[in-house]
């Protein structure tokens, strides 16, 4: 696969998975822009990767850590004038209420939504691009799912029946 249909391809999905996990639509596409382009920069190697689209959500979380962490060390010019309010961030298709619970979600857990459900990786894929043993991937995405079932409402009430 040429990195130009790779990017077709898998940008949007790699877009919702960011952004269920930073839950900032501008940021996601910030970060997802500089994940593709270090992608692109090293393709030969990444096209070899068992999913390239992990590598690039994998990327673009780790470079947010990055981004936060050169960040905290700065000092606001005029500390004493409020930031303005954050704006409504577009969910890019994800529904604003399911957006909200996922930012109030554990980063752990929703790095698994993003991998599980926004990449539809299975287990052992989603615990290598996480780094961690395939049990960890199924208590968090438990936890997760326990926990935005105990938040989500029938909105039909016939559908509960």
């Amino acid at each position: 696969m040429e990195f130009q249909e790779f990017y077709e391809d898998g940008r949007d999905a790699c877009l919702r998975a960011v952004l269920a996990g930073v839950g900032d639509r501008q940021l996601a596409e910030d970060l997802v822009a500089e994940a593709f382009t270090r992608a692109y920069a090293a393709w030969p190697s990444v096209r070899r990767h068992p999913s390239p689209a992990a590598w690039v959500v994998r990327t673009a979380l780790n470079t947010r850590v990055s981004w936060w962490r050169r960040r905290r060390r700065e000092v606001p010019f005029d500390a004493g004038e409020a930031a303005p309010a954050p704006s409504p961030a577009d969910g890019g298709g994800l529904d604003p209420a399911l957006l909200a619970l996922l930012r109030g979600l554990p980063q752990r857990q929703r790095e698994v939504i993003a991998y599980r459900v926004f990449l539809d990786l299975d287990t052992r894929a989603t615990a290598a691009a996480m780094g961690v043993s395939p049990g960890t991937v199924t208590a968090h995405l438990s936890r997760a799912v326990a926990t935005l079932r105990g938040h989500l409402l029938l909105t039909d009430p016939e559908a509960g029946r």
